[in-house]
C-alpha cells in the first residue's frame, strides 16, 4: 500500500514538473511574441547626427576639412511630415546645421531637412551680459532627446533648454541659473543659407511678430512669452549680419516662449499657434506629440532581436516619416509656386526628394499615411500646373513611380487625370522635368560628350543613369497608362522601358556611356566614380545592376545565370580603390555603395538567379554593420537623404522590400526579427519565420504555399500570417 501511495505521489510530482515545464515554456513563447509596446521608448533621435571618421569604413581618407555625409539628420521635436522641426544648430552652412561632435550650440531653428538650407528663426536664450557672436558650450551628458522632444544645458549661458512642438508650432521652456535676468536672441540674420531679409516688430507686451526671407523662401512667425518684454533691441535690423535681442522683466521661472510658423502671413502664423497650442502646457504639448508617435510608429510592430535593432528599427521608421514637410496653415491657406495666396481644401507639402526617396521611403508613407500622400501628389499637381510638368527632385522623373505605386494602392484623394496628363509631358515633351528627352526618344539612349581625362567633377549629361532611370520611370507610367485605360500609351511606354539595354556592353556586362554615334566611350574604367559624367553619382559598377522593374530582363543579357551570379559577386567583393574619393559616395561592401541611393537594389539581385540566401548574407550585413556606427554607434554609412536611408532598414530588417515600386509588389526576405506585424487600415499580416537558419527554403501565405518570392499589395492589405520557413 506505501509503495502504491508512493508511486502515486511520484506521479502527481512529475505531473507537477511536466505542468510547469509546459508552462513556462508557454510563457516563454508568449514573452517572445510579445510586441514592442510605446515604440518611442525605441527611438533615439541622434542616430544619423555623428560623423563617419575612420577611414577603412569610409573607403578613403578624407581630405583636410571634409565631413563625410554620414547621416545629416537632426536630434529636434518634430511631428511625422510637419512644418516646423525644432532643433539645436551648431554650425551654419552644415548638412542639419547639427553636428554632433561639436561642443557649442548657436541657437534652436525652427525647420530643418538635413540638405544644407531652411533651420529658420534661430533663437537662444543668453546670459544678460552675453556678447557676440552669440554660442554656448554644453556637456553632452546633459543633452536628452527622445521624439517631440529635445533638451540641454547652455553652459557659458547657465540655462536649461527645453522644447517640444506641434505641426505647426514650436514651445520652448527655459531655467535660467540667474533668475533676475531673462534675455532672448533672434539671430533672424542666420539660416542655414544666406538671409535676404528679416523683420521682427513687439505688437503687446509679451508678443512678437515677424519674418525671414531666404531666396524664394519667405516665413513668418508669431511669438509669445509668459514675461513681458521689457525692450526690444535690434542691430544691423534686415541685414545677414543682423539680430534682435529682447530683456524681459523677469519674474518666471521657468521661462516659455510659444512660436508659431506659416508660410503666408504673420496673422496665420498667429492662428496656427493659437489653434495648436494656445493655453496647453509645455507637458501636455509633450505628450500629445509622443502620443502621436506612438501611433504612427505602432503601424509596424516588431517582438524579437536584440535592444540595439529595436533601436535601430523604430529610430528608422521615425526619421522615414518626417519629409515632405507641411506648408498650408491651419485655415487652408498656403503660398503656392507662383507666390499667390491660395486655399484649395488640401493640406499643401513641400516636394518630395524624389531621386532618394521613391525607391523605399516614399512607399512606406504610401502605406502608412495615404492621406499624407495623396495630399503630397495633389500639391505636385499644383505646382506642376504652372508649367505644364511634374515637378521632379534633381534627377529622373521619379514622380512617375511614386503617383503609379500610391494609385495601385488605392490613395485616390489628388486628380489622377490631370497627375497623368502632367507625367505624360515630362515623357515626351521638350523643356521640362527630363532633359534630353528628344535624344532618348529617337536614339532609345542619352549620350555623352567625349571627354579628355574627365574626372569626378566633369560635368555633362550623366547619360547612363539618365538612361536607366527614365527607363524605369516609362515603366512605372506604362502601368500607370494601362490603369486609366490609355492602351496606345500604355504599350509604346512599356516598349521604351526597355532601352536600358542600349546602355548595356555584352563584352564587358557592364552599363556603359555612348557617344552620339552610339560607340561606348573610351577609355573606360569601371570603378571611378563620376557626379555627373555618364554616372550621377556612381560608378559602373554601382549602375550595371540599376534595372529594378525589369531583374529577369537584365539576367537574360547574360549568357547564363553564372556569368550574372560571378559579376553581382564581384560587386561585393572587388575592394573600392581609396584613391577614389567622391564626398557623397561611401560605406562600401566591395564595389558596392551603401552611403548612396543608386545601388540599393542591388543587394536583392540574387533572387532572380534562385539563390535568395546569398542576398540574405548581403542584407544581414549591412543590417548589421552600416548602421549606428562609428565610436559613437549613432553614424551612418552616408546621407539619410530625408528618410531614404532609414527606410531602407525598414523595409530589409522586416523582411519586405518593393524592389520595383510601381508593381506594388514586395520581395519577401528573412526579417531580423521573430515577429513583424503590419497594422494596415482594418487587417494585420504578421510575418514569422521557422527555424533559426538565415536560408529561406518556402513561403506560405494563409496556410497556402506562396510560389516565388513576392507578397503582392492585395496580400498584405488583405493581412493574415505569413510564415517563411527556412532550411
Amino acid at each position: 500500500m506505501k509503495q502504491n501511495a508512493s508511486a502515486f505521489h511520484l506521479k502527481l510530482l512529475c505531473c507537477f514538473v511536466l505542468t510547469l515545464s509546459s508552462a513556462k515554456q508557454l510563457l516563454i513563447a508568449q514573452q517572445q511574441k510579445a510586441y514592442v509596446e510605446n515604440p518611442v521608448t525605441y527611438v533615439n533621435p541622434f542616430h544619423g547626427t555623428a560623423p563617419l571618421t575612420d577611414p577603412d569604413f569610409i573607403g578613403y581618407t578624407p581630405p583636410d576639412g571634409w565631413r563625410v555625409w554620414a547621416g545629416l539628420t537632426y536630434p529636434g521635436s518634430t511631428l511625422p511630415n510637419a512644418m516646423v522641426q525644432l532643433s539645436p544648430i551648431t554650425q551654419y552652412g552644415s548638412g542639419a546645421g547639427y553636428e554632433y561632435e561639436d561642443t557649442e550650440i548657436l541657437g534652436f531653428t525652427h525647420t530643418n531637412k538635413g540638405h544644407w538650407n531652411l533651420c529658420h528663426i534661430p533663437i537662444l536664450p543668453i546670459a544678460e551680459n552675453a556678447s557676440a557672436p552669440f554660442r554656448s558650450s554644453f556637456n553632452k551628458e546633459t543633452e536628452k532627446a527622445s521624439p517631440a522632444y529635445y533638451k540641454v544645458f547652455l553652459k557659458d549661458y547657465g540655462v536649461e533648454v527645453e522644447i517640444t512642438s506641434t505641426l505647426r508650432a514650436g514651445f520652448h521652456r527655459y531655467t535660467f541659473d540667474d533668475n533676475e535676468a531673462h534675455t532672448i536672441l533672434f539671430d533672424l540674420g542666420h539660416t542655414n543659407h544666406r538671409v535676404d531679409e528679416w523683420q521682427i516688430r513687439q505688437t503687446s507686451q509679451n508678443t512678437l511678430e515677424g519674418f525671414q526671407r531666404t531666396g524664394g523662401d519667405k516665413i513668418y512667425f508669431s511669438a509669445v512669452l509668459n514675461e513681458d518684454v521689457g525692450e526690444l533691441l535690434t542691430v544691423n535690423p534686415g541685414e545677414s549680419n543682423g539680430y534682435a535681442m529682447l530683456k524681459l522683466h523677469a519674474k518666471n521661472k521657468p521661462v516659455t516662449l510659444k512660436i508659431g510658423l506659416s508660410f503666408v502671413s504673420t496673422a496665420n502664423a498667429k492662428e496656427n499657434l493659437q489653434q495648436e497650442i494656445g493655453e496647453k502646457n509645455f507637458e501636455e504639448v509633450k505628450s500629445l506629440g509622443e502620443n502621436i508617435w506612438d501611433e504612427v510608429l505602432s503601424r509596424i510592430q516588431i517582438s524579437g532581436g536584440s535592444q540595439k535593432e529595436k533601436e535601430l528599427f523604430y529610430s528608422s521608421l521615425y526619421r522615414s516619416m518626417q519629409w515632405p514637410a507641411l506648408r498650408s496653415d491651419i485655415n487652408g491657406d498656403f503660398t503656392d509656386a507662383e507666390g499667390k495666396v491660395q486655399n484649395k481644401g488640401f493640406r499643401y507639402y513641400t516636394n518630395p526628394s524624389l531621386w532618394d526617396t521613391y525607391r523605399n521611403k516614399l512607399v512606406l508613407l504610401s502605406l502608412l499615411a495615404p492621406q499624407v500622400t495623396g495630399d503630397i501628389i495633389q500639391s505636385l499637381i499644383d505646382k506642376g500646373e504652372h508649367n505644364g510638368f511634374m515637378p521632379t527632385f534633381f534627377h529622373g522623373d521619379h514622380a512617375a513611380p511614386f503617383i503609379t505605386q500610391a494609385y495601385g494602392k488605392g490613395i485616390k484623394n489628388f486628380d489622377e487625370k490631370k497627375a497623368y496628363e502632367l507625367l505624360l509631358n515630362n515623357a515626351y515633351k521638350e523643356g521640362g522635368t527630363r532633359p534630353h528627352i528628344k535624344e532618348y526618344i529617337e536614339k532609345g539612349f542619352i549620350s555623352d560628350p567625349d571627354v579628355k581625362s574627365p574626372n569626378t567633377e566633369t560635368k555633362a549629361n550623366a547619360g547612363v543613369s539618365k538612361t536607366l532611370e527614365y527607363a524605369l520611370d516609362d515603366y512605372s507610367l506604362s502601368l500607370l497608362a494601362e490603369a486609366l485605360g490609355d492602351q496606345q500609351h500604355a504599350a509604346e511606354l512599356a516598349k521604351r522601358s526597355k532601352n536600358y539595354k542600349n546602355v548595356f556592353d555584352p563584352k564587358t556586362h557592364f552599363m556603359r556611356g555612348k557617344l552620339q554615334d552610339g560607340s561606348f566611350i573610351n577609355p573606360f574604367d569601371s570603378e571611378y566614380p563620376y557626379y555627373e559624367y555618364m554616372y550621377r553619382e556612381a560608378n559602373a559598377w554601382q549602375l550595371s545592376f540599376y534595372v529594378p522593374h525589369d531583374m529577369p530582363g537584365l539576367v537574360d543579357l547574360y549568357e547564363n545565370n553564372a556569368a550574372f551570379e560571378a559579376k553581382l559577386d564581384s560587386l561585393f567583393s572587388l575592394p573600392w580603390n581609396p584613391n577614389h574619393i567622391a564626398r557623397n559616395v561611401s560605406g562600401f561592401l566591395g564595389q558596392y555603395c551603401h552611403g548612396n541611393q543608386p545601388d540599393h537594389e542591388a543587394p536583392f539581385a540574387y533572387y532572380f538567379i534562385d539563390k535568395p540566401e546569398k542576398s540574405q548574407n548581403i542584407i544581414d550585413t549591412l543590417l548589421k554593420d552600416y548602421y549606428g556606427v562609428g565610436t559613437t554607434g549613432l553614424a551612418f554609412s552616408g546621407m539619410d537623404d530625408a528618410g531614404e536611408m532609414s527606410a531602407w532598414y525598414v523595409f530589409a530588417a522586416s523582411g519586405l522590400y518593393p524592389l520595383s515600386p510601381a508593381d506594388n509588389e514586395y520581395l519577401v526576405s528573412l526579417p531580423i526579427f521573430d515577429h513583424v506585424k503590419w497594422n494596415l487600415g482594418r487587417n494585420s499580416l504578421e510575418v514569422s519565420k521557422e527555424g533559426t537558419s538565415r536560408k529561406l527554403k518556402e513561403i506560405e501565405y494563409n496556410g497556402l504555399p506562396v510560389d516565388g518570392y513576392f507578397l503582392s499589395q492585395e496580400q498584405l492589405i488583405q493581412g493574415g500570417k505569413l510564415i517563411l520557413k527556412t532550411q
